[in-house]
């Protein structure tokens, strides 16, 4: 049999380091499946069961791995159910390849069967990199430019391959003749450092405040030894953004937590205390709990040019690289001689960590998810990777979940798209099917498309030298987070007929597909369900039974939004739970609202 583009496109991906391609089949892509098929598993296809979890599973890779994700689906609605998980990468600045099919070239045009214009279907998220093979000799450069591309501007890219295309002929060797381009599959990445005189110009604005804060987000990833040399050299105090979170450990007592309305309310003291702001890889999108603008002078370091000063006011802006940046700028800054404001910090971080204590020991009906997640943290192994869905999950893991050191957590942050959860767990196990995965879902994510992506796990975790693939579902048959954001930023009541979740036996139904289900609905029960759920010999689904009436609240909620959730609880019938709960969490922030 002779070579095909297929196969030329099949072998360029292994030539990439591509380990494997998540997609769904269709008669757009047979012809790259037979290839695949023939590559016997180098890379390997990775089949989940939507097009859209192939997108979110190929962002996942690239979340947890560093390496470009590839997806691939075929023409028409195949390509249309990629667009969620690419925008989730493009949003997030992920590196993703997205391989669609297209139908024959000589029909295009025609309104063939499921002919939908992929170009513009796919030019606002693939907008850096879209184009269509042609012809034979294109595959290499083409390929080439759309791994590169995914690369050096994180984000997503798209190769289109019609069907008569992907079946031509593949020439053993490009003729080297005018039109015809030669690539190599190469990549590299510059080192950014930023002009001396812009260090020295950071180096006296924070030298120059008393009350220094660190704002770190993702972009500080591998630079935490010099963060904290930072942090104690200035005698400075840390938030992280969400998506930072698993940066730094937070045991810290100078780490406040995670900011914004997920956040802490030492984050949220911190940030209106401090007069001098040092932004460190973040570009987070909660800019009412930044400091008021003018109360605080700011330097901001991030290797992405567009990004410094466009969610706060920055008076020095560092490009470059984080860790390298932050070792130029060591050496430049004087060592704070008191420690009253690390010591204001570590007092407010402590006020934190009493009230979050309190939080988890509140009695709910029939259990509070403050808690589960909370004895999570004391079970969680050292090895395990995170995955966590959009919703009230989020909320929880931001505030209760301890991370250990070195454990990855990603979460669809910019998008923020219920039903990330089980497709990033499920790309972080097969990268590395020897540790422990833990995902953290509400039962709404999970009725969007986590049951579905269970059949999955259940149909490969044989293959995983650790079996432990561990899924909390907080059940409260609520679509929480939205029902709080319409109470608190439109002062409406709970809407059951768009809020309610169907009730679903979630345990139960792991043990249908052959994995290990827990259900729990009390207190007492959740530290025995961590322990058998982490020693379990299969993957597992912990079905915990929470109570929708806990609040997802702001930390230090301004009084006129709390006056809107009030208003929108009067208006419910069964409004006076959570009323109550709202008014204990408020009390635990100094505020009387009785």
């Amino acid at each position: 049999m002779s070579r095909t583009v297929a196969d030329a496109l099949v072998d360029r991906l292994r030539t990439w380091g591509v380990s494997r391609v998540f997609g769904y089949a269709g008669d757009g892509i047979d012809p790259l499946l037979a290839a695949l098929r023939r590559a016997d598993g180098s890379p390997e296809f990775v089949q989940p069961r939507h097009e859209e979890m192939a997108a979110f599973a190929a962002t996942g890779h690239a979340k947890y791995t560093g390496e470009p994700g590839v997806c691939l689906a075929t023409q028409g609605p195949g390509a249309i159910h990629l667009l969620t998980g690419l925008y989730d990468a493009k949003l997030d600045h992920q590196p993703v390849v997205a391989i669609v099919g297209q139908v024959v070239t000589s029909a295009l045009g025609s309104g063939y069967l499921q002919e939908v214009d992929l170009h513009s279907l796919l030019k606002d998220v693939c907008g850096q990199y879209v184009q269509t093979v042609a012809a034979p000799e294109q595959v290499p450069v083409l390929l080439d430019n759309a791994m590169r591309t995914a690369v050096a501007t994180r984000t997503p890219t798209c190769l289109i391959v019609p069907h008569d295309v992907q079946r031509a002929d593949a020439p053993e060797e490009l003729p080297h003749t005018h039109g015809v381009v030669p690539s190599a599959a190469v990549v590299a990445r510059p080192r950014v450092l930023p002009p001396e005189q812009d260090l020295r110009r950071a180096a006296d604005v924070l030298a120059a405040g008393s009350r220094v804060a660190l704002l770190v987000g993702r972009g500080a990833v591998g630079a935490a030894e010099e963060v904290e040399r930072v942090v104690d050299a200035l005698g400075a105090g840390v938030t992280a953004s969400l998506l930072g979170k698993p940066v730094l450990p937070e045991t810290a007592p100078w780490h406040t937590g995670v900011m914004g309305h997920l956040g802490t309310t030492a984050s949220a003291e911190l940030m209106s205390e401090c007069d001098t702001l040092l932004i460190v890889g973040c570009n987070s999108p909660w800019t009412e709990f930044y400091p008021e603008p003018g109360r605080a002078r700011a330097v901001q370091i991030d290797v992405d040019a567009r990004v410094v000063g466009s969610k706060y006011p920055v008076e020095v802006a560092l490009v470059g690289d984080t860790a390298e940046t932050l070792r130029a700028l060591l050496p430049l800054l004087p060592r704070a001689t008191g420690r009253d404001w690390q010591e204001r910090v570590t007092r407010s971080t402590s006020r934190w960590r009493e009230i979050a204590e309190r939080r988890v020991l509140e009695p709910a009906d029939p259990l509070n998810p403050q808690l589960v997640v909370r004895r999570l943290s004391d079970h969680l192994p050292g090895d395990a990777r995170v995955a966590v869905d959009v919703g009230s999950s989020t909320y929880w893991y931001a505030r209760f979940l301890t991370l250990p050191p070195g454990v990855p957590a990603h979460v669809s942050g910019y998008l923020a798209s219920m039903g990330c959860g089980m497709p990033y767990g499920l790309a972080a196990k097969l990268d590395a099917p020897d540790r422990p995965v833990v995902v953290l879902a509400g039962d709404g994510a999970m009725q969007m498309n986590g049951l579905l992506e269970l059949i999955t796990v259940a149909d490969r975790w044989r293959g995983w030298s650790d079996p432990r693939f561990v899924v909390l579902v907080l059940h409260n048959r609520e679509l929480d987070e939205v029902t709080w954001e319409q109470r608190e930023m439109e002062g409406d009541p709970r809407y059951p007929a768009s809020q309610r979740v169907p009730a679903f036996p979630y345990a139960e139904h792991a043990r249908l597909l052959g994995l290990h289900g827990i259900r729990v609905d009390a207190p007492e029960q959740v530290a025995g369900a961590w322990r058998q759920a982490f020693a379990a010999d299969r993957p597992v689904v912990v079905e915990a039974v929470v109570d929708p009436d806990v609040p997802l609240l702001a930390p230090h909620l301004p009084d006129e939004k709390a006056a809107e959730i009030y208003r929108g609880l009067a208006q419910e019938p069964a409004g006076g739970a959570a009323r109550e709960q709202l008014l204990r969490q408020r009390a635990d922030e100094g505020h009387d609202d009785r």
